[in-house]
């Protein structure tokens, strides 16, 4: 029994799936596009859930997941209720990318700037994309680093879960 319990946190470690203990967000000022701060703590939806996800202009699978989102972001809300915001981790030679990529995209995202990386550490993000699940009461309940194609689907799944 104790080895198939390893063997099955390595194969979801493996693949790039973790699951959180509970935690709310850190306590931590990010950019507007515009330029003014926001406390990422005063993200607000209302009791329903929300989706951080960490990205980068120069990270093609970052752009391939949030634009593959994209297309079924109107039904995710409409069905869940559920708010994206994705973060950007570019650094200064590379934000003035972000928000030409973003008005390109069409995305009906709240995107925030942390060129210095502070949310970034504070949340222990490693790697781009890596995606949060945030419930109703604020807290991250599910996150996962990565993406390949058809992880949008695993990640609505988890998302219904939260609001059956």
């Amino acid at each position: 029994m104790k080895k198939s319990i390893i063997l099955l946190t390595t194969l979801l470690l493996s693949c790039g799936i973790t699951f959180s203990q509970k935690r709310n967000l850190p306590n931590i000022e990010v950019k507007t596009l515009k330029g003014n701060s926001f406390n990422i703590q005063d993200l607000n939806n209302e009791g329903n859930p929300m989706v951080i996800s960490f990205w980068a202009t120069w990270c093609k699978p970052c752009k391939k997941e949030l634009n593959a989102i994209a297309e079924v972001y109107g039904e995710w809300q409409n069905e869940t209720g559920v708010k994206l915001i994705a973060i950007s981790i570019d650094d200064t030679r590379s934000m003035s990318k972000v928000a030409p990529y973003v008005n390109s995209s069409d995305w009906e995202y709240d995107v925030y700037l942390d060129s210095n990386s502070d949310l970034k550490r504070a949340m222990g993000v490693s790697t781009v994309p890596h995606t949060f699940l945030i419930n109703g009461e604020g807290n991250i309940v599910w996150h996962h680093k990565g993406y390949i194609d058809g992880d949008e689907e695993e990640l609505y799944e988890q998302i219904e879960h939260l609001v059956k």
